[in-house]
């Protein structure tokens, strides 16, 4: 790869390293030059700029991040769009995260170029949650050193999510005779709560004598149950206790007494009929993280938790307050990294004034032009998908019949494109970041190209406001974050949010588009003949 500075006048079709300014436009580092883009730079005065060049035998950062994540996801595991040289990886599901640490450090160690980071082994992970995500370091990565690491991978994932599954869980819990009923109830409700959080649940408790034989009766009678979690009056000392005593009487094995995780020592796992059985240490009263924790995990993932299993969990099993080193579970954690909710409105409301009958209901490819951009939608990680409908409603909802997307009327559709604006981000849940807003005449918007949008989504980094283009144009979709909905909504008339992208300029990302589609709508009888004819 070239790398170096050059006279603005020949940099056309070369990578920006460093963010200029020309003008009134930011251009930001990682763009490829158009004419438009050098013209911008001559006219602002800039003399030379620095930007990089491929090669033969370089592969293009976003391409070789694309392939990386690809053969590197597993199960469970959910790609992101590659941009500036990175693809995230994310969790489909609750679950846990499954990670080949020894190839993910085979793989950092290919080429300089070449990085993957992933969550720890094992970390408890919620849906959209960040897994891992690939990043190319410099703009292009050699060639053979992205097929040496894709060989690497091949064939044996590094990162896969084994999701919570609900398990039916029995509570046996042992009392002497000086310990409060109340003190039981507390138990379960925090037993409750753990196993709510993973989508499980009690569906057998039972209150026994701190004895044996009382307590391997209840054993028995709670076969069925999966996991069957036993509360001690009296901590577990010893394989001999009461506890794995009642477990052995009821024809269960015990597999593994203690584990190297503080707090979490007593815990006692066994085997009974194919269930697993845990003696829970007292510690498994809090709500605060324990080493209960760990293997309730398991459990829910069905993963094993035998004494190999168990005897792993040292590192990183030191949970415990220390006064000199306060536990960072006790201060307000960072929320993880992860997808983020982007709803899709399509707008398909209008009068086709120009077009002289509902051009959203023409046929292409042998779909109406409307399914087209709604099909894009679904198919892409934008959730959930909101059609606004105006003229001619009952037809054009009837042109998607059988997809999963949310009508919305709008009643005002003459009084212009803001009404339906107002509409479709007006019906997005509370919880969206953000809404990709699609018009319905434009059937060349793929899928990838919302993906892209969405991956180059980050407001932390200043591209709130990600829009399509193509050549250096810019077109349509265009993704806006949640904060721009009252700016959105204030809109009257019959226009659109396109002056705000002039109005918050320094908060736009562009997304080259690999294709056309971003600049194809279908206004007219003539641009839907030249369409066909493509």
């Amino acid at each position: 790869m070239q790398f170096g500075s050059t006279p603005v006048e020949s940099a056309a079709g070369a990578i920006l390293v460093h963010s200029v300014r020309a003008g009134a436009r930011l251009l930001r580092k990682g763009r490829l030059l158009s004419d438009d883009d050098v013209a911008a730079l001559v006219e602002a005065g800039l003399r030379d700029v620095v930007v990089a060049r491929l090669e033969d035998g370089d592969m293009a950062e976003d391409e070789a991040a694309a392939r990386l994540a690809q053969a590197g996801a597993g199960a469970g595991v959910r790609i992101g769009a590659a941009f500036t040289g990175r693809a995230n990886l994310y969790a489909t599901a609750a679950g846990l995260a499954l990670v080949d640490a020894v190839r993910v450090d085979a793989l950092n160690a290919v080429d300089e170029s070449i990085t993957l980071a992933t969550v720890a082994p094992f970390a408890r992970v919620s849906p959209r949650q960040m897994l891992a995500t690939v990043k190319i370091i410099p703009f292009a990565a050699p060639c053979p050193q992205v097929e040496a690491a894709e060989r690497l991978l091949h064939g044996q994932p590094v990162v896969r999510l084994a999701p919570f599954l609900p398990r039916r869980a029995a509570l046996i819990s042992t009392a002497l005779p000086d310990i409060r009923p109340a003190l039981l109830d507390k138990n379960r409700q925090a037993l409750e709560s753990r196993l709510e959080a993973i989508g499980s649940q009690i569906m057998f408790e039972r209150r026994v004598a701190h004895e044996t034989a009382a307590l391997a009766a209840a054993i028995t009678e709670a076969q069925g149950a999966d996991p069957i979690l036993i509360f001690g009056a009296s901590a577990i000392t010893d394989r001999r206790d009461v506890i794995p005593a009642a477990i052995e009487a009821a024809g269960g094995t015990i597999d593994v007494f203690g584990m190297p995780v503080d707090p979490g020592n007593l815990l006692l796992a066994g085997r009974l009929n194919g269930a697993t059985v845990i003696g829970l240490p007292g510690c498994a009263r809090s709500p605060k993280q324990n080493g209960f924790d760990f293997v309730l995990w398991r459990i829910a993932a069905g993963l094993p938790v035998g004494r190999a299993e168990i005897a792993a969990m040292g590192v990183g099993g030191l949970l415990g307050e220390i006064a000199s080193r306060p536990q960072p579970r006790d201060e307000c954690p960072a929320e993880p990294p992860r997808l983020p909710k982007i709803g899709a409105v399509v707008l398909a409301a209008g009068l086709s004034s120009r077009m002289g009958s509902n051009k959203l209901l023409v046929p292409i490819d042998g779909r109406p032009l409307l399914r087209h951009a709604v099909e894009a939608a679904l198919s892409s990680a934008a959730d959930p998908v909101v059609v606004v409908t105006g003229n001619d409603a009952p037809r054009t909802e009837a042109a998607l019949a059988g997809l999963p997307v949310q009508m919305v009327n709008n009643p005002d559709f003459t009084s212009g494109l803001s009404t339906s604006l107002r509409c479709g981000i007006n019906a997005l849940p509370a919880d969206c970041d953000g809404a990709v807003i699609l018009l319905g005449d434009m059937p060349g918007v793929s899928p990838a190209l919302i993906d892209t949008l969405i991956a180059a989504f980050d407001p932390g980094e200043a591209r709130a406001v990600c829009v399509a283009t193509r050549r250096g144009r810019r077109g349509n979709p265009v993704l806006w974050a949640r904060r721009f909905f009252p700016e959105i909504a204030a809109l009257e008339g019959d226009v659109g949010a396109r002056h705000l992208i002039a109005a918050h300029g320094d908060l736009v990302c562009e997304v080259e588009a690999a294709d056309d589609g971003p600049l194809t709508d279908i206004d007219t009888p003539e641009a839907l003949a030249a369409y066909r004819a493509r």
